[in-house]
């Protein structure tokens, strides 16, 4: 008596798209190439976040059913990504940055590790992502703590890791498969029965740390994050969010102070927000005067200023932050 191969999986890929070029016609036809016999992907919603770069030219793909939906503004990532998980039906939903590129086996291996019957105990999968020559880059991390964060203002994280441990995980502590805090969101799988009871990302993160939010209610529910390294994802990074500028720090600062309020007990969201407008800046200031840099020099300045501003005016940011903002 044969045994019957497994039935394949589906999923749908969401891709939000903010003026990326030729990246997003890269990246679609990469998906097209690669080998869906074991993962099958139902269709691909693009949610343009007002793009001006023409990257939407690149839409017409063969074989590959692209949706599009067209937002006359730039509504932040996670908003944008649950849009798209509107219109997919399928069993996984993979958001996919605009950035990244399949390899031709990247579906067929993770279609593979999702068939196993040990992985019903996974709700998120990430990939290893690699750089164009094949170099591992950063791949997973570990869920923030206040000793993370100090350290990644201060500079402990390089000076003494054993006392303050990076926040992203190293290649070489991510050399097999295995179970992590969160994988980032490049590539993010989940099942969309779980993004479902979940609510999908918290609309109130713009840009960052949307995915390490919803990974950390995720492991609340007993469904982990699991790394699959042998499922490789050429990744270039930063395309849109270097178009950002300085102000992509103040988006972090914001995202950043939002998640410790949700997650924290508010004495240490307050104290590291006071860290965040003191210690931090200072720093930030000082190494930009020793390399003599200018505009740099305002740039912090006006971040920081902002930033401010945004703690003392947006109570919902620094009194709780309990409730989901709408969609």
């Amino acid at each position: 008596m044969t045994t019957a191969p497994p039935r394949p999986r589906t999923v749908d890929i969401v891709i939000v798209n903010w003026n990326t070029g030729r990246c997003l016609g890269n990246c679609l036809r990469s998906i097209a190439r690669a080998d869906r016999s074991v993962l099958r992907v139902g269709k691909v919603v693009v949610v343009d976040n007002a793009s001006s770069d023409g990257s939407l030219r690149h839409l017409d793909v063969p074989g590959l059913p692209v949706r599009l939906i067209r937002n006359a503004e730039n509504r932040g990532f996670a908003r944008a990504c649950n849009q798209g998980a509107t219109l997919c039906d399928a069993e996984f939903l993979l958001f996919l940055n605009p950035d990244t590129e399949l390899y031709p086996d990247t579906l067929r291996v993770t279609g593979e590790v999702l068939g196993k019957p040990w992985a019903e105990g996974f709700g998120i999968f990430g990939a290893r992502m690699v750089d164009a020559r094949g170099r591992p880059q950063l791949s997973c991390s570990r869920f923030p703590s206040p000793r993370i964060f100090v350290g990644r203002m201060t500079g402990l994280d390089r000076l003494v890791p054993a006392l303050f441990p990076p926040h992203h995980l190293r290649p070489r502590e991510l050399a097999h498969s295995g179970p992590v805090d969160q994988v980032i969101g490049a590539f993010f799988l989940v099942r969309s029965s779980l993004f479902a009871e979940l609510d999908g990302f918290d609309d109130g993160y713009f840009l960052y740390l949307e995915e390490v939010d919803f990974a950390l209610r995720a492991s609340g529910l007993s469904r982990p994050s699991y790394h699959i390294s042998e499922a490789r994802v050429y990744h270039a990074g930063q395309v849109s969010s270097a178009q950002l500028g300085p102000w992509r720090h103040y988006l972090l600062l914001r995202s950043r102070t939002r998640y410790m309020f949700q997650h924290w007990p508010r004495y240490q969201a307050w104290l590291l927000t006071a860290l965040s407008l003191s210690v931090e800046p200072v720093a930030r200031l000082a190494g930009a005067a020793l390399r003599g840099q200018r505009v740099e020099l305002r740039a912090t300045f006006a971040v920081y200023r902002e930033f401010l501003r945004w703690v003392r005016e947006d109570r919902k940011a620094t009194d709780g932050m309990v409730g989901r903002q709408g969609r």
